[in-house]
């Protein structure tokens, strides 16, 4: 393909003459270094190139290599425990050749090209194959197994297919009429994977958060938002959900962030043993790596990467939990891509068309049925953190963001200064799951668990409400029924909405344990109400020593589920006595 020609460079962006022949979203290589750009703008001849590396040195007058092909991702057995940059390089393999910094123009391939795996047919010779059916498995790591799928687009009569060790370059399957297929597959970034149909999410995530599951809920296949302000714990949620939810692989996109919080993740994540499978978490992890001291344009492509490694894994018929790390620094290099561009600027600056890439990003979650004659099921989960300056959610990355997601998980910067963690805001976050995931929980964990819900949230509503009177007159002026309440309200925040994610015992807790513990907080508040109306004294409910015990029950292990419903009777009798005394007084 004929060559362009360098007119003009501005930071990440690079004006190229002679380029008829190519088109938008076509990866070129920009100068003798071989800088990976992709277009986005044409016109006429003219043509206006992102560059994913740094592009001091390049001036006009260098050469612009065409390769006619848009930005693609390779697919194939090798992307688990890899961690890769925006561009899906290996930073492992670059260190190993280039050194610890990164190398302009530095070309490795995603997939190893040299590593054989074990490949094994689970079709034969003279079956009718088409696309999405699964024509062998590989054994990728110990507790994931690569279903190796026909690429879309083909289809035909398998005329060749071996057992054997096999590159991912290798034919390991041949069609009448049609080229071999390989393990590897490439796949443009910004081209959505096609599946049969979209299925109403109907299950909820597990993240093993007490806030999120009983509260706020995401569905397998849902979207979710997590803003806040600087400081307020975004990035330790996701860390968080990225090691104990329910999901069967992982994809944690770290988009313009700090270098250390990615550090954290790759200490962590192979120490942490998964406690449904007993290996590290890592064997179904994937890290893509793009951090605030690489190139802005970057972040944009890491986005795009990890969404198309996540829908080829959820295509296998895997639940997928995609956590990107944050969106606002994609929307701020959008901004200075707009910016040089010379766009007119929307609301702050931002393009105009940033509601609509946002948009475009989270409805790629899903939960679907996959192409294949199986008819298997799929789900991709998107989890995205947004980092609005000052914590003002009224900015337009948190608007744009909220207008498409379906849950709104609002951490408070008061609350993480508190020290209370998650720092969720029960007031103002919600879930538009919660119908769907209330029945699903009073289904499989408890007929009663929804009304509990409904009740616990009643109690935290009501302490705003009570807490604004007791700042003004004081609480000693409200009602024995109403400090009751606050004493309880007081108890959900700190034994239940609070976790210690280094605690062993508390750091994940599964529905039925979340059920019991909210259980024991309300049988205390429904019990301490009728002694109240007995004629009790709040001061003797208040000192009740199974209170402590109501306190620590959230350490206790889940093997030992049987203490829960101790308390509980403890409860009973503890009261019972009280109202007894009563009795015996007024006799």
């Amino acid at each position: 393909m004929k060559n362009g020609r360098v007119i003009k460079v501005s930071g990440p962006l690079v004006e190229a003459e002679g380029m008829e022949e190519a088109s938008v979203f076509d990866v070129v290589r920009v100068s003798n270094e071989r800088l990976i750009g992709e277009i986005i703008e044409m016109r006429g001849d003219i043509a206006s190139i992102q560059v994913y590396e740094e592009t001091a040195g390049i001036g006009p007058g260098d050469p612009v290599y065409l390769t006619g092909a848009p930005l693609s991702v390779e697919l194939g057995p090798g992307l688990l425990e890899m961690m890769f940059d925006g561009i899906q390089r290996p930073l492992e393999s670059i260190r190993a050749a280039a050194g610890d910094f990164l190398t302009r123009g530095v070309e490795i391939p995603s997939l190893d090209r040299k590593r054989k795996w074990h490949f094994t047919p689970t079709v034969a010779v003279g079956d009718q194959v088409s696309r999405g059916d699964i024509i062998g498995i590989v054994q990728e790591t110990p507790v994931i197994i690569h279903k190796i799928m026909v690429p879309q687009g083909v289809s035909g009569t398998v005329t060749f297919i071996e057992e054997g060790e096999f590159t991912v370059s290798d034919d390991i399957c041949i069609l009448d009429g049609c080229k071999p297929i390989q393990m590897l597959q490439k796949w443009p970034v910004r081209k959505i994977r096609g599946y049969e149909r979209k299925l109403n999410p109907t299950e909820p995530l597990l993240t093993g958060q007490r806030v999120i599951d009983t509260f706020f809920p995401v569905a397998k296949g849902g979207t979710a938002a997590i803003p806040g302000p600087f400081g307020s714990g975004k990035t330790v949620v996701q860390h968080q959900l990225a090691k104990w939810a329910d999901a069967e692989i992982v994809v944690y996109v770290g988009c313009g962030e700090r270098g250390n919080e990615m550090t954290d993740v790759l200490k962590e994540f192979p120490e942490i043993i998964d406690p449904a499978t007993g290996h590290s978490l890592m064997k179904r992890t994937v890290l893509i790596a793009n951090t605030s001291n690489m190139p802005v344009a970057a972040r944009e492509a890491s986005i795009y990467t990890g969404i198309t490694i996540a829908e080829y894994y959820r295509d296998m018929g895997y639940s997928v939990a995609l956590m990107a790390d944050s969106t606002s620094r994609w929307a701020e290099a959008l901004r200075e891509m707009s910016g040089r561009l010379e766009e007119m600027p929307g609301d702050e600056g931002f393009p105009a068309y940033l509601s609509s890439r946002i948009a475009e990003f989270y409805e790629r979650a899903g939960k679907v049925i996959c192409y294949g004659k199986d008819k298997r099921e799929g789900a991709l989960t998107i989890i995205g953190a947004v980092s609005p300056p000052g914590g003002d959610f009224s900015e337009p990355v948190t608007q744009a963001t909220l207008r498409i997601v379906k849950v709104f998980w609002g951490l408070d910067y008061a609350l993480s200064y508190a020290r209370h963690f998650p720092a969720v805001n029960w007031l103002n976050s919600y879930s538009l799951y919660q119908s769907k995931m209330d029945q699903w929980m009073d289904t499989y964990v408890d007929p009663r668990f929804s009304e509990y819900r409904k009740q616990a949230m009643r109690l935290l509503q009501d302490e705003g409400k009570l807490q604004e009177i007791a700042r003004l007159v004081g609480r000693d002026s409200l009602t024995e029924s109403d400090q009751l309440k606050l004493e309880c309200a007081k108890s959900i925040r700190e034994d239940f909405l609070q976790q210690n994610a280094f605690h062993d015992e508390d750091t994940f807790c599964s529905y039925e344990k979340q059920f019991k513990l909210l259980k024991i907080i309300l049988e205390f508040y429904y019990h301490g109400t009728a002694a109240l109306k007995s004629g009790v004294y709040l001061e003797e409910i208040e000192r009740l020593p199974v209170r402590e015990k109501i306190a620590r029950a959230k350490f206790i292990p889940d093997d030992q589920m049987e203490t829960f419903d101790k308390i509980g009777e403890e409860i009973v009798s503890s009261i019972s006595g009280l109202i007894d005394k009563v009795g015996v007084r007024n006799a």
